[in-house]
């Protein structure tokens, strides 16, 4: 009986102390921003898109229709248990180029400076909503001329 007691209070045990471990709060880092001396190390107006890329590192992401610049992103995300992870701290830094690749500009961002951009779901209507694929066959049967049959 004394057994029995020891194994289910090691079980119990066992069990809080996963419960436990598994509602502790993680913080995960992801991306990458240079320290502030790396970015002091960049000469507005000198560096070229080339020489920045290898004095920092390549960037988290470039410029998307112009290629006017590196975006540098580092994120911490809090992780609790079951919910929902949560962003709570985000640094951009941006490096703009002009048209020659020269850096011209280097800005910081936080996660206040971000804005929500709400995604619209467009879908093309095929036209067939309302006529069968049948009926728009059938339809075309009188619409044709005879010199589309080489006449």
């Amino acid at each position: 009986m004394a057994r029995r007691g020891k194994a289910l209070k090691s079980i119990v045990f066992g069990a809080a102390l996963l419960v436990a471990v598994s509602c502790t709060t993680q913080y995960r880092n992801h991306g990458y921003v240079p320290s502030s001396e790396d970015l002091a190390a960049v000469t507005l107006g000198v560096d070229t898109r080339d020489t920045v890329a290898e004095s920092l590192g390549t960037p988290s992401a470039g410029g998307v229709l112009d290629d006017s610049g590196y975006y540098y992103v580092r994120s911490k995300v809090r992780h609790f248990g079951a919910m929902k992870p949560e962003v709570i701290e985000r640094q951009v830094v941006a490096i703009n180029f002009d048209s020659r690749g020269i850096a011209r500009n280097v800005q910081h961002y936080s996660l206040q400076d971000g804005k929500v951009v709400p995604l619209v779901r467009r879908i093309t209507d095929n036209g067939l909503t309302e006529t069968s694929v049948i009926k728009a066959l059938l339809g075309n049967i009188g619409n044709f001329s005879p010199t589309t049959f080489g006449g």
